[in-house]
């Protein structure tokens, strides 16, 4: 706008009208580049209008030009002096002693987990990471592959939430020419012994490092997530919807509250500070709060490119749901004989009384705070207190309970208030599957209706179909809004609900037939 003025005064000596018309024309230049540099640079925003993350906005270290004589790097910056291996002994006399009083060994406040011998240098470690990365992607994909048919089948009719269609399966692939009604005539030891059963467990795609693993679609939103070791493996069509709805079980009239965003720091407040309490709103803050991680930290440790303030507890429970995210059971020791654990949804937390698959901790206060010392650390304290352990006093462990026993399950308008279908409402195929449920399947033995589930745990024995260890007792899930958390049980390895169902059909050995089985499938849908 400086340079309008100064412009118009040495127009003087023009005619009036010249100097107007060309006066104009400067103006509209000087506001229209105004406009544009303001979008070109963003105030708040990036180029493409788009949120900015302002998690991954907090971790972006800019590097300023060095011209000033104390930001320059002597000789005593760049020397080794500094190194572990060349400080001098307290004494000579350490010379004499064991080792002369050096640590050879591994020492974990300095070498990485994983690391392959002592002081082995993190970048030598992130690089195998990423040269090893095709390859383990690529087995983890075959390894589907020759399990399941992964192209998708999708409904045409039946949807989640916001619209995203529900994958159809079997998808499973049965091994030598068998049929599912074949297999279903077989005894457990035929099935075990001829190596028959189709669903043994799906493995964590590099388990020897485990941790956390996010979606493709995910990490497009919040690149921060990204990992260089290791790649989602199921495909997107067998997953939730991202972003999942979001139901309140205090404000039902609202419906699904989450506007089509995925909730994070950047919009927690303007979402739902006229909706929820100060006191659900602080528990909010800090579920959406990253904190370190065992992949996700600052420590050369993580498995990010960059330094990371962590994850956040809506990462995983992305809107209180879930959106297929994975890592490691913490409760089994040693690695190997640990099981992948698919994450599960927050969706009527309130109405639950066990916590954890397999740890069976009895209030969502002690899940929260105990989620902090288990799944962000493997169940391991000691490292957690390297990697920046994040304490949390009981009042905000409070706090971040009572937001998540506000999230309801998605309305099921063919439900009466006992849990039961609505004669009136609901179709033959879903009525026989009720009927199947309660009776035959067996199903309701472990799922109870309101909100199909007992608040117990079970173990199903799948040891005596497939040459695997036992997984031991692990906590029935909710079954309502069942067809919007794919994929199922607790390590994901069932991609649809009729591949539930045909799981179920052998382990408990129920002799359904297809009638039955879609059937089951389509009164699973509507709960």
């Amino acid at each position: 706008m400086g340079a309008f003025f100064a412009l118009w005064l040495r127009l003087e000596r023009i005619d009036d009208m010249s100097r107007k018309i060309v006066c104009l024309i400067l103006f509209v230049a000087c506001v229209s580049g105004t406009v544009l540099l303001y979008k070109g640079k963003g105030v708040g925003q990036q180029a493409s209008g788009a949120s900015q993350d302002a998690v991954q906005e907090a971790q972006v270290q800019r590097e300023a030009p060095s011209k000033r004589p104390e930001q320059q790097k002597n000789s005593h910056d760049q020397s080794d002096i500094f190194s572990g291996t060349v400080a001098p002994p307290t004494s000579p006399v350490l010379q004499n002693q064991p080792d002369e009083g050096k640590m050879l060994g591994f020492d974990f406040a300095r070498d990485p987990l994983n690391a392959k011998r002592p002081m082995q240098p993190p970048e030598e470690i992130k690089k195998a990471d990423i040269a090893d990365k095709p390859k383990v992607t690529a087995a983890q994909r075959k390894l589907l592959e020759q399990r399941y048919d992964l192209k998708p089948r999708l409904d045409s009719s039946v949807k989640m939430s916001r619209g995203k269609p529900i994958a159809v399966g079997p998808t499973a692939r049965l091994a030598g020419g068998l049929t599912w009604q074949g297999l279903a005539q077989m005894t457990r030891d035929e099935i075990r012994k001829r190596n028959s059963f189709p669903y043994p467990s799906l493995p964590h795609p590099k388990h020897a490092a485990g941790g956390m693993v996010f979606s493709q679609a995910q990490i497009e939103m919040f690149p921060r997530l990204e990992r260089f070791d290791v790649e989602f493996d199921i495909p997107e069509a067998f997953l939730p919807e991202f972003p999942p709805a979001i139901f309140f079980q205090n404000r039902p009239e609202l419906g699904d509250v989450s506007r089509g965003e995925v909730v994070s720091i950047n919009n927690f407040y303007r979402l739902f500070k006229d909706i929820l309490t100060p006191a659900q709103l602080d528990g909010l803050q800090f579920l959406v709060t990253p904190f370190p991680q065992e992949e996700f930290n600052p420590t050369d440790d993580r498995k990010t490119n960059e330094p990371s303030l962590g994850v956040t507890c809506l990462d995983c429970h992305v809107n209180g749901h879930t959106t297929g995210q994975f890592h490691l059971n913490p409760d089994d020791r040693p690695q190997q004989r640990r099981f992948r654990l698919d994450t599960a949804s927050l969706r009527g937390m309130f109405n639950q009384q066990i916590h954890g698959s397999k740890r069976s901790l009895r209030s969502v206060e002690d899940f929260t705070e105990f989620e902090q010392r288990t799944a962000y650390f493997n169940g391991d304290p000691i490292r957690a207190m390297k990697k920046g352990v994040n304490i949390l006093d009981r009042v905000r462990v409070s706090h971040m309970a009572q937001f998540q026993n506000v999230l309801d399950f998605p309305p099921a308008p063919k439900l009466n208030t006992l849990g039961k279908l609505d004669s009136a409402k609901a179709s033959q195929s879903e009525m026989r599957g009720e009927k199947l449920f309660f009776g035959k399947a067996q199903c309701s033995t472990c799922h109870e209706p309101p909100f199909y589930l007992d608040n117990k745990m079970h173990d199903l024995h799948i040891e005596r179909f497939v040459n695997e260890p036992p997984d031991g007792p692990i906590k029935t899930f909710t079954l309502r809004g069942i067809k919007e958390s794919p994929p199922y049980f607790h390590d994901g390895r069932l991609l649809t609900l009729e591949d539930t169902v045909e799981f179920f059909n052998l382990v408990l050995q129920l002799k359904l037939n297809e009638q039955e089985k879609r059937d089951l499938v389509a009164f699973m849908r509507v709960l």
